[in-house]
């Protein structure tokens, strides 16, 4: 099959090298997934540059979580009527060598997520890291419908998510975003409200809007928006972070205290099956309805796989995918 991969940390186009590599084989409980698009988080781009200095953890890497596609063949103990079905997946490469970007990527059965109707595979492989995180920022704390919640970072890729599902549940969506052009972006998703998030009375804004505080915040930069975060939760929220630009933040101790409020620290790796599972449901539902979709930036072919990384990396406004069917 052809495939990409690296064997070395680096940047992309010194790295990633594409050519041929044997068929993958489904192993017991496995399924072998036919990849037609593979899509590519700043979590992949993270692993293969070096982030946080992090060591390789295999001597080869297939790189990429997500994707879609079709199961071309299964291993023991998993139905053959699940060959021919339309899947997307997730966890490709999390804990594990290879990952989405090759023609061929072999998983656990329970991570190829049955498609409801044909068509759906190029949003369906931004779904994987993005969505789940989104979806668990939004829902870890239970259902929102008639809650206030706030979504910081609401035109990339897991805040659209957060918004898009929040909305779905019955939620009052305040979004944050960085640039005037994406307030329209943010309320195009659902949201009620769309504020920029470096203004200096942001938490005065929110307020307004929401007197008694937000039930939920969905977090993209805990270290910066912090004491806004302070300023705005109703007593007993919650804030869901994904990420935060400073390791060691400082936070505003007894005004979050005071307010009795729960800090959750997501890693989208680590959630529980179960967590994922219901997340995955929930995606492919919203999906399926026609209420949940994903900003497409680019959709590249495999040997161009290097230039996607870069995309990625200089932070495009939407989700890139790498094309697998060219190569069929």
């Amino acid at each position: 099959m052809r495939a990409a991969w690296y064997e070395a940390r680096g940047p992309a186009k010194d790295v990633l090298v594409v050519g041929e590599m044997p068929d993958p084989e489904p192993g017991p409980g496995d399924v072998r997934i036919r990849v037609t698009h593979s899509g590519i988080n700043p979590g992949d781009v993270k692993k293969r540059s070096g982030w946080q200095d992090s060591p390789m953890p295999y001597p080869r890497v297939v790189p990429h979580s997500d994707g879609a596609g079709t199961i071309d063949a299964v291993g023991s103990g998993v139905s053959a009527d699940r060959v021919g079905t339309r899947v997307w997946c997730y966890g490709a490469q999390s804990y594990r060598a290879f990952g989405t970007a090759a023609e061929y990527v072999v998983v656990p059965e329970t991570l190829a997520v049955p498609l409801p109707r044909p068509g759906l595979e190029q949003q369906a492989a931004c779904l994987g890291i993005a969505g789940i995180t989104g979806y668990r920022a939004m829902f870890a704390d239970g259902p929102v419908d008639d809650l206030d919640v706030l979504v910081h970072g609401a035109a990339g890729g897991v805040g659209a998510i957060a918004v898009q599902m929040a909305t779905r549940d019955g939620a009052r969506v305040i979004a944050t975003v960085r640039q005037q052009g994406q307030r329209d972006v943010a309320l195009t998703l659902g949201a009620s409200h769309a504020l920029l998030a470096t203004d200096s009375d942001l938490a005065k804004q929110i307020r307004a809007i929401a007197p008694r505080g937000v039930h939920r915040i969905a977090e993209v930069d805990f270290s910066t928006h912090i004491d806004v975060d302070a300023q705005v939760l109703a007593v007993g929220g919650v804030i869901s972070s994904y990420f935060s630009s400073d390791a060691r933040p400082v936070i505003p101790y007894w005004e979050l205290g005071f307010a009795d409020i729960t800090v959750r620290l997501l890693g989208s790796d680590d959630f529980p099956a179960p967590v994922k599972a219901e997340a995955a449901k929930q995606l492919t539902d919203a999906l399926a309805e026609g209420v949940l979709s994903t900003r497409i930036a680019a959709v590249l072919p495999l040997d161009r796989i290097a230039e996607a990384h870069e995309l990625v990396e200089a932070g495009s406004e939407g989700r890139v995918l790498v094309d697998l069917r060219n190569n069929f």
